[in-house]
C-alpha cells in the first residue's frame, strides 16, 4: 500500500478521534500524577498515554518566564540535583545556567531503530523507553525531522529514520509522556535537506511560487496540526533546516520570503487555534563564517521575516571555535532583538566503526582539545551549552543530534560474523529505513543517497554503546547547572606532534601532556624509543610514529608519585606516543593562501574569492573559494624559479559540488616544452580529492603550475594546500 501524506478529511478525523482519546488519558493522569522517575506506560491498543497537565488538547502550558520558553519544562516529575553529585563523569558545571534552558537531543531515527529491533536500556541494564531514560537523565526538549512524503512510488521508505508527520506525531506523543516539549523541524522536501541540497517535495515540482507557497501553508497546518492532536507538546517550530543557500527548491531570496512567510503564517495560526504558545526558528548553519551568519540574519530583517529564533548547527570540528559561536549569537541577539539556539550538535565518543556503514566523523577529525572518548564528549556539549548560555537570556539552549543512532546489529570488522551481520543491518536498513539511506531514496536523490546508501554514519557519535546502554556523557543534561565529584583518573595522553625539516636535526620534547577526567593537565618527563628514533630517515619526507615511556626516577616526588600510580593501572597500558613528520620543503609561496599578499598568484576568469571560511578550507582559514550565479571558468598559477634540475611533485586538495556533467578540471604542471596534467572532480562538501603530477626541470630551472576549473552555474568549491616538492 503506497504511503502518503494528504490532506483528506480523513487524516483530520482520525487526529481528532486521537485528540478525544488522550484527552481521556490527560483526565488520568490529573488524579494519578507523575513522581520522579515512575514510568506512564502507554496503552497498547489504542496508543494512549497520559499527558502532563497543561498539555492536553487546547490547553496552554503555564508560562515561567519572559523570553517565552517554559520553565522547568520536566523538572516536576524528573527533578534536577541541586548540589554536585558522585557520578562516574566530570561535569563542570555552568554558572548561573537558567533553569529552562533548552537541554534537548533530535532522536528522529528512534522508531525505525525500535521497528528494527534495536532495544534501549537503563543505567540498571534494563529494557525502558528510551524517552523515560532521557527524562531522567535531564533531557527537557525532543526534536524531530519532518519530511512531506518520504517514500517512493510502491511505498518503499527513503531511510534515514522515515520521518514523515505520522513518524513525528508519534515521537512527540511519547515525548510528552515524560513531559518533554517537541521541536518540530520540517525541512521542506523528500528527504534531507541542507546546504548543499535544498530539494523541492516531488508533490510540488513544476509549481509556480504562489502555488507552492499556498501547498508549503497547507502542509506546515495540516502536519502540525496532526502532531498537536496526537498529544505533543510543541513548543518550537523550524520552517526548514540549514537553509542558507535556499529553501523547497528555491534559491532566489523573493521567492524565499513567500516560502517562509507561508511556513510562519501556518504556524501562528495553528498556535493560536489551539491555545498554545510556539516559537518559530529559522535555522542555519556554516556558523564559523561570522560576516556570512550576520549577512544571513540581516537578509531576514530586510526581508520581514516573522520569526523568534535565530538556530544554528554547530559541530566544533567544522564550524570553528566556540568563542566565535558566542560572539555570532550575541550579535545575532543583540542586533536583531531575536533569541537563538544551537539546533545541532554532536562528537564522537569513539573512533570505532559499530555497524559497517562508514562514519562521518574519524579519527582525522578529531580535536585536540576532546579525545574521542565518553568524557571527551561530556566535555564537548558542556561547553558547547556554555557557549550558548554566555550569550545571557537570548540564548535559549542546545539540541544534541541523534545521540540514540545505534547499529541495528553490532558489527565488528575482524569477527568470524562480520559478513552475515552486515547483511542483517543492511536488510534493516532498507526495509525499515533505519539507515541514513535505503536504496529506494536513488529515485528522489540519485547524486547522494543514489550513491552512498546505507547504514548509521553517527553510531560513534550517539550516547548510548552499540548495545544501547546510556553512556555516562548522556548525564551531562542532568549536571549542567551543579556539576559532579568524581575519582581523579588518567583520560587520555594525547599524541605528540614533532615537525623535521628536511635534513634537519631530530630533537624530541622532553616533557608531555597527561589529561585527567577532570580536565586538569599534567606534564611528564618522556624517555623516547631510540631504536626508533633511529629508524627516522631526515634525508626524505616522511611519518612515523615514536612512542615513549614515564620516567619515574625524579627528583619531584609528587610527580614521580604520580607516574608510579598510572603506570600501576593495569586496566590500560599508559605510554605516550608522537606523530614525527620529516616534511619536504614546499617550494609554493603562500600555497594556503593564509598571508595577505597573494601577488604571487595569478587568476584568470570569473567566480573566484579569497574565502575566510576554516569549514571549507583543508586547513587553516582559508582557500581559494569558486562559485558564480553564472558558468564558472578560471585558471589558478604560480611560476617558480631558480629550481634545481630534477623531478618535481605537484599537487593540491579540493572539495566542492554541483560541478554539472560537462564540467573540466585539472591541474597541471608547465616546464616550457611539455605541460603534464591530470583531471579531478567535486564530490562533495570536504570530500578532499588529491590529484598529483610529476615532472622534470631542465637546466632553466622554471615552473609554472596552476589549475583550471570549467563548471556549470552555482557549482561550488574551494582549492587549498597547494604543494611543490622535489623528490628527485
Amino acid at each position: 500500500m503506497r504511503r502518503y501524506r494528504d490532506f483528506s478529511e480523513k487524516t483530520y478525523l482520525r487526529g481528532r478521534v486521537t485528540a478525544m482519546v488522550l484527552s481521556m488519558a490527560f483526565l488520568v493522569s490529573l488524579l494519578s500524577g507523575c513522581g520522579a522517575g515512575e514510568a506512564v506506560q502507554p496503552d497498547a491498543n489504542t496508543g494512549s498515554t497520559a499527558q502532563e497537565a497543561g498539555t492536553g488538547q487546547g490547553q496552554e502550558t503555564a508560562v515561567g518566564s519572559d523570553n517565552g520558553e517554559e520553565s522547568n519544562i520536566n523538572s516536576d516529575c524528573y527533578p534536577l540535583p541541586t548540589q554536585p553529585e558522585r557520578a562516574g563523569i566530570y561535569i563542570e558545571p555552568i554558572e548561573g545556567l537558567r533553569e529552562d534552558f533548552i537541554r534537548g537531543v533530535d532522536i528522529s531515527s528512534v522508531l525505525a531503530q525500535e521497528e528494527s529491533g534495536v532495544v534501549y536500556y537503563n543505567e540498571a541494564g534494563q529494557a525502558q523507553d528510551i524517552f523515560q531514560t532521557l527524562a531522567e537523565h535531564g533531557v527537557n526538549y525532543i526534536r524531530v525531522r519532518v519530511w512531506n512524503n518520504p517514500y517512493d512510488e510502491n511505498g518503499n521508505g527513503y531511510g534515514g529514520g522515515n520521518n514523515d508527520t505520522a513518524k513525528a506525531a508519534e515521537i512527540g506523543r511519547r515525548a510528552a509522556q515524560y513531559h518533554m516539549k517537541l521541536c518540530v523541524d520540517y525541512h521542506y522536501s523528500d528527504f534531507w535537506a541542507d546546504p548543499s541540497k535544498q530539494m523541492c517535495p516531488k508533490a510540488w515540482e513544476g509549481m509556480a511560487i504562489e502555488d507552492k507557497s499556498e501547498a508549503l501553508y497547507a502542509f506546515t497546518a495540516q502536519s502540525l496540526t496532526e502532531i498537536l492532536d496526537a498529544g505533543a507538546d510543541v513548543g518550537m517550530v523550524q520552517i526548514g533546516n540549514e537553509i542558507n543557500n535556499g529553501i523547497a527548491g528555491e534559491t532566489d531570496w523573493t521567492k524565499r520570503r513567500q516560502l517562509l512567510q507561508a511556513g510562519s503564517r501556518a504556524v501562528r495560526e495553528v498556535a493560536a487555534e489551539k491555545g498554545k504558545r510556539i516559537q518559530i526558528a529559522v535555522h542555519f548553519t556554516d556558523v564559523s563564517d561570522l560576516e556570512g551568519t550576520l549577512a544571513l540574519a540581516q537578509k531576514l530583517e530586510d526581508k520581514e521575516i516573522d520569526y523568534d529564533i535565530f538556530a544554528v548547527s554547530y559541530y566544533p570540528f567544522w564550524h570553528g571555535t566556540m568563542e566565535n559561536l558566542t560572539e555570532t549569537l550575541r550579535l545575532v541577539a543583540d542586533t536583531y532583538d531575536k533569541k537563538v539556539l544551537v539546533a545541532e550538535n554532536s562528537y564522537p565518543y569513539t573512533p570505532g566503526d559499530g555497524d559497517g556503514s562508514a562514519n562521518s566523523i574519524g579519527e582525522a577529525d578529531i580535536l585536540p582539545a576532546y579525545a574521542a572518548t565518553v568524557q571527551g564528549q561530556a566535555n564537548e556539549v558542556r561547553d558547547v551549552c556554555a557557549a550558548v548560555a554566555a550569550v545571557g537570556e537570548p540564548g535559549l539552549g542546545f539540541f544534541y543530534w541523534e545521540p540514540a543512532w545505534i547499529p541495528v546489529h553490532v558489527w565488528e570488522e575482524s569477527a568470524a560474523d562480520a559478513e552475515s551481520v552486515l547483511t542483517a543491518n543492511r536488510q534493516a536498513w532498507e526495509e525499515k529505513g533505519s539507515g541514513w539511506a535505503s536504496s529506494y531514496a536513488a529515485g528522489y536523490d540519485p547524486k547522494d543517497a543514489g550513491v552512498y546508501y546505507g547504514g548509521s554514519s553517527w553510531d560513534n557519535q550517539a550516547m548510548f554503546d552499540y548495545n544501547g546502554q546510556p553512556l555516562e556523557s548522556l548525564k551531562v543534561f542532568k549536571y549542567l547547572q551543579c556539576g559532579t565529584l568524581v575519582e581523579r583518573r588518567v583520560e587520555s595522553i594525547p599524541v605528540v606532534e614533532v615537525n623535521i625539516p628536511l635534513d634537519g636535526e631530530i630533537q624530541m620534547p622532553e616533557m608531555a601532556d597527561v589529561c585527567y577526567n577532570d580536565r586538569s593537565v599534567t606534564q611528564f618527563p618522556v624517555e623516547w624509543n631510540e631504536e626508533q628514533l633511529a629508524a627516522i630517515d631526515t634525508s626524505a619526507g616522511g611519518e612515523y610514529e615514536v612512542t615513549g615511556s614515564f620516567v619515574t626516577e625524579l627528583e619531584d616526588e609528587e610527580l614521580a608519585r604520580e607516574a608510579f600510580e598510572i603506570l600501576a593501572d593495569s586496566s590500560y597500558p599508559w605510554h605516550f606516543v608522537a606523530h614525527v613528520t620529516v616534511s619536504r620543503r614546499n617550494l609554493l609561496e603562500n600555497a594556503s593562501f593564509e598571508e595577505t599578499d597573494r601577488s604571487m598568484w595569478k587568476i584568470t576568469g570569473n567566480g573566484t574569492d579569497y574565502q575566510d571560511k576554516a569549514a571549507d578550507a583543508h586547513s587553516g582559514d582559508f582557500a581559494l573559494h569558486f562559485w558564480s550565479n553564472d558558468a564558472v571558468s578560471f585558471t589558478a598559477e604560480q611560476v617558480v624559479t631558480g629550481l634545481t634540475p630534477g623531478t618535481y611533485e605537484f599537487g593540491l586538495y579540493l572539495q566542492g559540488g554541483d560541478a554539472g556533467e560537462d564540467a573540466n578540471l585539472y591541474i597541471y604542471a608547465d616546464n616550457g616544452r611539455e605541460q603534464i596534467a591530470e583531471k579531478t572532480a567535486v564530490t562533495g562538501w570536504c570530500d578532499w580529492q588529491n590529484p598529483v603530477v610529476q615532472i622534470q626541470v631542465g637546466e632553466d630551472g622554471a615552473l609554472k603550475v596552476g589549475a583550471s576549473v570549467s563548471c556549470a552555474a552555482k557549482g561550488w568549491g574551494t582549492l587549498d594546500d597547494w604543494y611543490l616538492y622535489q623528490i628527485e
